[in-house]
């Protein structure tokens, strides 16, 4: 059987290790408590967060004992990871909010089995940091870190030309607290993060020996920063980023971001996002060198993380979408399907009575002019609702409208618009 550590490496999932032998070691004698965090600087995380916490499900599945901070206590400081200057401060309720929704979305995520709820903690470091008084952060924290070695911590190093508040300085410090309070209270021995934020794991396993002896087996592992073949940010998709939260990126949406992956990124990501086994990802591997214009990889990415995120209804959903506005049969596809699926496409509001075809596509912007109107109904380049229309004549009324409300207009093969009736 492949070890965890083994496991990784084959999926290029493994960064960086304080102590790869140790750690090695210590996976195969024990169960081991591991952890990984969020800050709440949104309502929800995007597909970039999700990346160490696939690793996390990895190792509670390997038989180890996930933990899942919400970083309440160092959502309110800033971690200057990766940033150039200082964030803006939230306020106590922003922060309150967004831990709110990011605990929701990871108890959707990780929390769904009777398995899981036995097996996964869920925690917010507020309640361990809030009672700390700042006399007790000098004395008993602070004096165990050394400035200068705190200087020359990369994220830190980064930001001494332009500038770092004392406030974002002393993040690695809270951090490293959390750290220290979950291997004495909850026997967590290891921290995975990605790979900006081996400072500051590595600032808490230094931590931990100073308060409990060098022997102590505290370790650290991060994930590598994942771009793209063209070198760009993955997570990214036309400039935004691809969320969880299926009301800023509906299922559909983010079902077509993986469907939409390049060939030379999709082996990739089924080895970071989908829990295939190893023999699994190599047929595809085949699949892809032989049969891309299949795109069977890319099918089974979007399916397998789609339902991981979404569930498996959700998947259906987005799956019916994609095949309808593939075929043009979009007649069976249900109100919700409509919203998701033309969510993004030009969107018209019509009053609720019959229209002369014609002066009402014009009317609404969809055509050019009657002459244009009349010219595609007869050369059938008109659509409604999945079924051409060819009376240059006829009239379109509310009863013909999907779930009492829509209709879905296709000039050409692609070109897509949506009618919406309003009372």
């Amino acid at each position: 059987m492949t070890s965890i550590i083994e496991d990784l490496k084959w999926r290029g999932a493994i960064n960086q290790q304080t102590d790869e032998e140790g750690l090695k070691k210590l996976l195969e004698e024990k169960s081991v408590g591991v952890y990984c965090g969020v800050d709440p600087t949104g309502d929800s995380m995007h597909i970039g967060h999700l990346i160490p916490f696939m690793i996390l499900r990895r190792f509670q599945l390997a038989g180890h004992k996930p933990f899942i901070i919400i970083g309440g206590a160092t959502g309110s400081i800033g971690d200057p990871s990766g940033r150039k200057s200082e964030r803006q401060l939230q306020t106590a309720e922003t922060i309150q909010h967004n831990a709110e929704s990011l605990t929701q979305q990871m108890r959707q995520l990780f929390l769904v089995s009777d398995h899981d709820k036995a097996s996964v903690k869920l925690v917010n470091n507020y309640s361990w940091t809030s009672g700390i008084s700042l006399l007790d952060f000098l004395r008993d924290y602070g004096k165990h870190f050394n400035v200068n070695q705190m200087l020359n911590k990369e994220v830190i190093a980064s930001r001494l030309e332009t500038g770092i508040s004392y406030t974002e300085f002393t993040y690695q410090i809270l951090q490293a607290l959390d750290f220290l309070h979950l291997f004495q209270n909850e026997d967590v021995q290891l921290q995975i993060g990605g790979s900006d934020q081996w400072g500051n794991i590595t600032a808490g396993v230094d931590f931990i020996r100073k308060i409990e002896g060098h022997e102590a087996k505290a370790f650290g592992l991060t994930i590598p920063l994942m771009l793209k073949s063209d070198g760009t940010k993955f997570g990214k998709s036309a400039g935004n980023a691809v969320w969880l939260d299926a009301k800023k990126t509906t299922p559909y949406e983010f079902y077509q971001f993986w469907i939409n992956q390049d060939d030379r990124d999709v082996i990739k990501y089924l080895k970071y996002f989908t829990f295939l086994s190893h023999e699994e990802i190599e047929e595809y591997v085949t699949l892809v060198e032989t049969k891309p214009h299949e795109r069977a990889a890319q099918k089974r990415l979007a399916a397998e993380v789609t339902q991981f995120v979404h569930g498996k209804k959700a998947l259906e959903q987005a799956q019916n979408i994609t095949k309808a506005l593939f075929s043009g049969d979009v007649a069976a596809l249900s109100g919700e399907e409509i919203r998701q699926g033309f969510k993004n496409m030009p969107h018209f509001t019509s009053d609720r009575t019959s229209h002369e075809i014609v002066p009402w596509l014009v009317d609404l912007g969809i055509e050019s002019s009657r002459r244009q109107a009349r010219e595609d109904i007869t050369n059938g380049a008109l659509s409604i609702n999945g079924e051409k229309f060819t009376d240059v004549a006829g009239e379109l009324s509310p009863e013909q409208a999907i779930d009492n409300t829509y209709i879905i207009i296709r000039r050409g093969k692609k070109k897509y618009f949506l009618v919406e009736f309003s009372d």
